[in-house]
């Protein structure tokens, strides 16, 4: 693989998969989600509660095994789910042995054409599946994937209540190998200091400081992996909104000092114009439009983007009683049945997903 550029995207989604179940039973958490982040970027993932942006940041992260699609850091696959591919390689096998999936014989047998396609396929997707499982290892080998780290949603239970701060914040860097203790020492109080703690937080239990403090101990966590890329995981949704401007400016000045590239997901719209560069709004395991914040703002698209908006309240009592709120419903909005939507670019750097006849309307109505 070749040295990443100037002008590659740091982190790259493709097609990205994640079902849990089995069979008829199959949840599609992730369902073909695909965007990239170049370096510096804070890239904002916003949708409603159970979209699936948490389940995308755990599966790049290499929390879940994903089911499908690739994830690339600096040009170098981390992420390639393989269950799709093993699937493939089942229902082929049973199709060349005359049985449907259930396990039925089939009424028209394969050809002896056929079958050698078959086959042929089966190695090609064997193929595949030995490249996903040497780039994994190679990941884990060469330490890919810990200079991506992520700050979770509940500060409480992302923290062991048996354990110091200190030994909290150490975790990472032993077990990565590090066993120098008077490093480790100097390292956590260079991390306290840096999210605005102190040296004698550092022999303290979670349980005794404020909802604002546990989530700074989850940054200085994080950070102490000197990490390119932090995957924060709705990191003020749990806190009082006088903390969370405190908690968003601290990432702010992180971003800066140490070049930081962030996937921001979160509930507050308002609070993701102001923090990212980019947003993607997620809808049902999909992502339904992606462009820059302010061009999303300006020239929302999507109804289910739109309806996002209208939910935002205002700071103006007159202009919040005139507020209309838009009601999204995929059965009256889209028409399906005929077309499978795909993500489209309706201006540079705006994509929506739509069919050929949404993304035309689109086109049509843009400066409208």
């Amino acid at each position: 693989m070749s040295e990443v550029t100037t002008n590659d995207p740091i982190l790259r989604v493709e097609h990205l998969c994640m079902y849990f179940g089995r069979g008829e039973f199959v949840k599609k958490a992730v369902d073909d989600v695909s965007f990239d982040i170049q370096k510096g970027e804070v890239f904002g993932l916003v949708g409603e509660s159970g979209c699936g942006k948490t389940t995308t940041g755990r599966t790049i992260i290499r929390l879940y095994d994903a089911t499908s699609g690739n994830v690339y850091f600096k040009g170098k696959r981390i992420v390639a789910g393989t269950y799709a591919y093993k699937q493939e390689i089942k229902e082929l096998k049973a199709k060349i042995a005359g049985k449907a999936k259930d396990g039925a014989a089939l009424e028209n047998k394969l050809s002896e054409k056929e079958i050698e396609e078959a086959n042929k396929r089966i190695a090609e997707l064997r193929e595949m599946i030995s490249s996903a499982k040497k780039d994994h290892k190679d990941a884990r080998k060469h330490g890919d994937v810990t200079q991506i780290q992520m700050i979770y949603q509940d500060p409480v239970a992302s923290l062991d209540p048996r354990m110091t701060v200190k030994e909290i914040i150490a975790e990472g860097l032993r077990i990565k190998g590090v066993k120098d203790n008077d490093y480790i020492d100097k390292k956590v109080v260079e991390m306290l200091e840096t999210v605005g703690l102190v040296e004698e937080h550092a022999t303290r239990y979670p349980h005794e400081f404020s909802g604002g403090q546990r989530q700074r101990i989850g940054i200085a966590r994080s950070i102490i992996m000197d990490p390119e890329v932090i995957i924060a995981d709705e990191p003020i949704s749990a806190l009082d909104v006088s903390i969370r401007a405190q908690v968003i400016n601290l990432l702010n000045d992180l971003r800066a000092s140490m070049g930081l590239t962030i996937l921001f997901i979160a509930h507050d719209l308002s609070v993701v114009k102001y923090f990212s560069d980019r947003i993607g709004v997620m809808y049902y395991g999909n992502m339904v439009e992606m462009a820059t914040s302010d061009e999303l703002f300006a020239h929302p698209l999507h109804p289910y983007t739109r309806s996002l908006l209208s939910a935002i309240p205002l700071p103006d009592p007159e202009s919040e009683k005139g507020r209309v709120r838009i009601r999204y419903n995929p059965l009256v909005d889209h028409e399906y049945s005929t077309e499978t939507p795909e993500f489209r670019e309706i201006v540079p750097g705006h994509f929506v997903r739509c069919t050929t006849k949404e993304f035309e309307k689109y086109q049509e109505n843009y400066n409208k």
